[in-house]
């Protein structure tokens, strides 16, 4: 048996960027973080002694005698992209809830391919278990996703995600003082809206738009290093919030279905109540809303959206890994 720890990211600039239909063409760049909150995936042989050669656990229960039986996209097309040859179990438990826009599909993939690489006995860089996984989703599975949550999933900690074509995509960790990233962290909140959507179904009209977005695209790109120049020299923190607010902004343009009334009115609740600035995490229609507000605002904050669950959190700098092996131990 093996287990895997892959983190869910928060993305802060630059999303849209990193969408291959954009960046084959156009630089693209997002600034991320991977937080302390995780899925975890145990794997493990199946014994021959089971009426079936799969099986798979996550909010459904499947039992599956071939690879082409199998409802999960994920683990469906990751089996096939390993050619696994024995039976396996694939059970998932995540700290965050899917669909929700915390990268938790990608989180999924990477972790799922860490945990069955590792039941085959090979040790995997985390370059190859982020290009595997956006082959599985991009290229296996076609769905619209980007090229950003594959890495930051794999990778951990916050950094820097460039898009120079597709064969050309270069991580760059963020290197600065552990207080200013502390002091960085105090000013963010996270809320979960109750909402869940499918983000390929969002991303679809966004990538359809793309041509007709290329300046607003490339306002988003730039807001990148504007916000790594914020981080890195000795001004005040509250012109990030600012640049979030006006990324948000344009982001919400992009396509029809990012944001609802619903979002809007959490939005607008928030920045009244003192938040210099937020955005929605993912592709949009729900999930978790993040927001930039000085300590000294965040009680009015949290006061003024008591309907919403708000969820604490810490940034991470490890990454996927694989926290369990007993490859030898077969599941019963």
């Amino acid at each position: 048996m093996v287990i895997s720890r892959t983190p869910f990211r928060i993305s802060f600039l630059g999303g849209g960027t990193d969408y291959p239909a954009w960046y084959r063409e156009n630089p693209g760049a997002v600034l991320a973080v991977s937080i302390d909150k995780y899925c975890y995936i145990t794997c493990g042989y199946l014994p021959p002694f089971f009426d079936c050669k799969y099986r798979i656990v996550y909010s459904k229960r499947e039992m599956a005698k071939r690879v082409s039986q199998i409802q999960h996209p994920s683990v469906r097309e990751a089996i096939r992209f390993l050619n696994l040859k024995r039976g396996v179990s694939v059970q998932h438990v995540g700290d965050l809830p899917a669909r929700s826009g915390m990268g938790s599909s990608s989180s999924f993939t990477v972790g799922l391919l860490h945990a069955l690489h590792a039941l085959e006995g090979k040790m995997v860089s985390k370059k190859q278990l982020a290009f595997e996984a956006i082959e599985v989703e991009q290229k296996r599975m076609r769905e619209n996703v980007g090229s950003q949550d594959q890495l930051t999933a794999a990778f951990g900690g916050l950094h820097k995600i460039e898009f120079k074509g597709e064969n050309n995509i270069r991580l760059i960790q963020v290197t600065i003082d552990p207080k200013k990233i502390r002091f960085f962290q105090s000013h963010l909140m996270l809320f979960f809206t109750g909402l869940s959507r499918l983000a390929t179904n969002i991303a679809e009209e966004q990538i359809q738009k793309i041509p007709e977005k290329k300046s607003e695209l490339r306002e988003i790109y730039g807001m990148v290093q504007e916000g790594l120049n914020i981080l890195n020299n000795k001004t005040s923190f509250d012109r990030f919030g600012k640049l979030l607010h006006e990324s948000w902004r344009i982001k919400r343009t992009l396509s029809s279905k990012i944001t609802t009334p619903i979002i809007d009115e959490i939005y607008g609740t928030a920045r009244r109540s003192g938040a210099i600035g937020g955005k929605l995490l993912g592709a949009g229609g729900g999930g978790f809303i993040l927001f930039f507000a000085k300590p000294e605002a965040q009680p009015k904050i949290k006061e003024k959206l008591k309907k919403i669950l708000y969820v604490p959190f810490k940034f991470e700098n490890l990454g996927s890994q694989i926290i369990y092996y007993r490859p030898d131990m077969a599941f019963s």
